[in-house]
């Protein structure tokens, strides 16, 4: 881990507490990031280095040790729901907008955790002024908001419809809970965003970490307003989809017409700035490759590869080049990692058992003595509070069983093309992908939720068949599978964040039941949003293409139709990227770190091949703004840089609702920017010069 100053002494030189160390820590994981669904690895050690490396740390536990724990109960506050569910809407616009433009997600636990911690503090301070307060506002009580929030804001990411999210999203809460002891106590499994967002909660409830998070706070409300606003300024200037600040052509006529521009998007800046250098490079990289060298050259065998009356989107002339080639590169990078993912947890849990079996030793042939490694003050404390509320076996198999035998008799009736047999098989083979997915984050903070969906798409969309519904069975299998994977990991991180910050597991798990149904309704209200206030949604060169619905509809066309649907040579082009991809990820787990930093990550790279590179150029400025920052001044640059990212994000995301109620009020723009070549415009006064006359 690279040495960073202390919050202390970035800001008057105290002497640094506890709280403070970790907060570095957790700055040094929160700069790590995640794009979309599959996520970026991040740090992982395995449970003897972890317990070394913790014993050797400042005990956090003491820091805390006159104030009491809550119990779970009381953990469980109205004003944390209440808090949560305005949280919930405004990061569901977020993550939407985000989904239906790039579908490049960033992690948003930060600002969740930063403005859970904010908001409460301000209705705490209120009541406290005026004699009311009864509950001081906790950690624990922190950690609650945090994970409903995460918990109803990612369903956004994965379904539209109520009532099939409702039947889905909520299996994958019950299948894993029995095993959180053994992946969190017994395995030591590291979990590094739940772990970052735990050091981050624990900093925010020390006097010191309060002033900071105060700070932080700032920095995101002034990006926040400056984009909200900046938003608004643009929407002026749009008076259709061709006008405005985001059609800019800023690096001349010729690289627009190839997506290469920069469009003013605070989102992507921020979300620049909170991803990891590699992956912002990666995906300009890919815009490069793309719509800089290859669709150009393959636009030249028009009327040879494909025909030439074909309209540009396609799928079987340009636009099948863009999207399969892109889902080639995708598909590789994500059965290679499957594969490590799966070897990885098959060597880490035997050399689990073995480690178990070593810690019995035989000393005689009647007795025998157990060794156990010395536990710090933080260990013991945190397992005894973790193991003391426990949820019972039987809730968890029984909430498994009767979830999914509602599930099976009722999912058919919207989705007839998903027989209720092929909803059984999911729910049995499901468990078994969720612990891998689960056992895979804990340690390498890399979720593979996509991957079992594409799995799912191929597997179901085959069983069906064209002639009966492949294709939409596949995809319904897809957000059936996708939801219970995801759900399950994301539990399993928010036990971790729990257990290092003392929450309650049973307010952990109620208050991700709670988050999971706040966003069953939430999400598809925000898409509809969306739907009834934007005409072009998922047309591609709109401003929604919606560019993760087109890849999983031409994967599920693929595996229903075949390669009878590529246009020429695309099949040989996918087979090439397709095995690029996997010598790509082999190079970077077989050369030096220092060395495979450098080295671009396929998944990231297939991104701007089917959208464009407008959005690479937005988030490569945010990649070199935090490097320079980082360069100024490497402690206040990675205490504050996600705060002005999360607020630029935020800002502009919420200028969203706003402009769907305009749109909804039918009130348009009134003026329309555009840019035109010098003799194109030449012909336009001409022409305007003839009407005149």
């Amino acid at each position: 881990m690279a040495t960073v100053p202390t919050p202390s002494e970035a800001h008057g030189g105290a002497t640094p507490t506890a709280a403070d160390v970790e907060m570095v820590e957790a700055s040094e994981l929160r700069r790590r990031g995640k794009p979309s669904g599959d996520r970026v690895p991040g740090p992982s050690r395995d449970g003897a280095a972890a317990a070394a490396e913790e014993a050797a740390a400042p005990s956090v536990e003491r820091v805390f040790a006159d104030r009491p724990v809550p119990s779970w109960r009381e953990q469980l506050t109205v004003r944390a729901f209440v808090v949560s569910f305005f949280l919930v809407i405004m990061f569901s616009v977020i993550v939407m907008k985000l989904n239906l433009t790039t579908g490049i997600i960033p992690s948003l636990n930060v600002s969740a955790g930063l403005l859970g911690f904010f908001f409460v503090r301000l209705w705490t301070a209120a009541i406290e002024r005026v004699g009311l307060l009864r509950q001081p506002f906790t950690r624990q009580e922190n950690t609650v908001i945090q994970t409903c929030v995460v918990a109803g804001y990612d369903i956004a990411f994965s379904g539209w419809i109520i009532g099939f999210l409702f039947l889905v999203s909520f299996i994958g809460l019950f299948g894993l809970v029995p095993l959180r002891k053994v992946m969190i106590i017994d395995y030591k499994l590291t979990y590094p965003s739940g772990t970052a967002t735990a050091f981050l909660i624990n900093g925010f409830h020390t006097p010191h970490g309060a002033k900071i998070a105060a700070k932080q706070v700032k920095k995101l409300g002034i990006f926040f307003i400056l984009s909200f606003f900046w938003g608004f300024f643009q929407w002026f200037y749009t008076a259709t989809d061709d006008c405005g600040f985001h059609k800019f052509p800023s690096l001349g006529l010729q690289a627009f017409q190839h997506k290469f521009f920069f469009d003013f998007s605070p989102t992507y800046v921020g979300v620049g700035m909170i991803c990891p250098h590699i992956v912002n490079v990666s995906v300009l990289l890919g815009g490069i490759l793309s719509w800089g060298i290859m669709w150009p050259l393959i636009a030249k065998k028009r009327g040879d590869w494909f025909s030439a009356d074909l309209p540009d989107g396609s799928l079987h002339g340009m636009q099948g080049y863009r999207v399969f080639i892109a889902i080639a590169l995708i598909l590789g990078d994500g059965l290679y990692n499957f594969l490590k993912m799966i070897i990885l947890t098959a060597f880490s849990l035997r050399s689990q058992i073995k480690k178990k079996n070593a810690s019995t030793l035989p000393v005689s042939d009647d007795s025998m003595v157990t060794t156990t490694a010395a536990v710090s003050y933080d260990e013991e404390r945190r397992n005894e509070l973790f193991v003391k509320d426990q949820i019972p076996w039987y809730v968890a198999y029984g909430g498994y069983a009767v979830v999914a035998a509602i599930s099976i008799g009722t999912v058919p009736q919207i989705i007839p093309q998903l027989k209720w047999y092929q909803i059984l098989v999911a729910y049995i083979v499901a468990p078994i992908l969720a612990f891998c997915n689960a056992y895979g984050t804990g340690l390498t903070d890399w979720s593979l939720v996509t991957t079992y969906g594409k799995l799912a798409i191929f597997a179901f969309g085959a069983w069906t068949g064209a002639s009966h519904g492949g294709v939409l069975a596949g995809l319904a299998a897809c957000g059936v599978m996708m939801n219970i994977v995801s759900t399950a990991a994301d539990l399993m991180q928010d036990f971790k964040t729990g257990y290092l910050t003392l929450a309650s597991p049973r307010s952990m798990f109620v208050s991700q039941v709670i988050g999971t149904a706040m966003g069953c309704v939430i999400a598809p209200c925000v898409f509809w949003l969306f739907y009834k206030a934007f005409d072009n949604i998922g047309i591609s060169g709109s401003d929604y293409p919606a560019p993760n619905a087109a890849v999983f509809r031409s994967i599920a066309i693929l595996g229903v139709d075949g390669f009878s649907s590529l246009p020429k040579n695309c099949l040989n082009l996918c087979y090439a990227f397709f095995a690029a991809a996997i010598v790509v990820n082999l190079i970077r787990d077989l050369v030096p770190k220092k060395v495979s930093r450098f080295i671009p990550i396929p998944m990231a790279m297939a991104i701007p091949f089917y959208i464009g590179s407008y959005f690479a150029i937005d988030m490569f400025i945010g990649t070199v703004i935090l490097f320079v920052w980082q360069r100024v001044d490497r402690a206040k640059a990675d205490t504050y840089g996600p705060a002005v990212a999360s607020g630029m994000i935020c800002g502009d995301g919420i200028w969203v609702l706003p402009q769907s109620v305009l749109a909804l009020a039918k009130v348009k723009p009134p003026i329309c920017m555009k840019f035109l070549s010098r003799r194109t415009n030449d012909k336009v006064d001409a022409f305007l010069t003839t009407l005149g006359k």
